[in-house]
């Protein structure tokens, strides 16, 4: 059987049983695309069909124990909560959820920036990028934060 073959015989009873292991549809998809890279990478043989269902099986059900390993590891806390413990103002937190929003590379300019208090030349020293870059994801992130709050201010 071909990969496209298999990910269509497959995948549906993969992802029931990576949803029932982690609770998670994006998780699960996450493992079910592993799966399926592991598949690949590995070509193995198999001796009838029902063998190489197990083997999915199998390395689906390993993939989410090591994400519920890594969870248990390295536990998170909500977004909601992690804002509502960095701004105690409504205020603040409206624009920390903003910021949260924006590209990772524009979210950490403004942050070390207007939080942090680095200049950009420093911000471009940490990051190992240009002066001219850190201007640009300012300027991006700046123009966002702009729209997001004109549509706050209009309702």
């Amino acid at each position: 059987m071909n990969l496209e073959e298999t990910i269509k015989t497959h995948s549906d009873m993969l992802y029931k049983i990576c949803i029932v292991m982690l609770g998670s549809q994006q998780d699960a998809q996450d493992v079910i695309q592993e799966t399926f890279c592991r598949y690949w990478e590995k070509k193995p043989v198999f001796s009838d069909a029902e063998h190489e269902k197990a083997w999915l099986i199998k390395v689906a059900t390993n993939k989410c124990k090591d994400m519920l390993r890594f969870r248990f590891r390295h536990p998170q806390i909500p977004m909601d909560e992690l804002i509502n413990k960095l701004a105690p103002q409504q205020e603040q937190q409206e624009s920390l959820t903003e910021l949260m929003e924006l590209p990772e590379n524009q979210r950490v300019v403004i942050y070390l920036y207007y939080v942090e208090g680095y200049q950009v030349k420093e911000i471009a020293s940490l990051l190992g990028i240009s002066v001219q870059a850190v201007k640009k994801r300012m300027q991006r992130g700046r123009e966002q934060m702009r729209i997001y709050w004109k549509e706050e201010c209009c309702r």
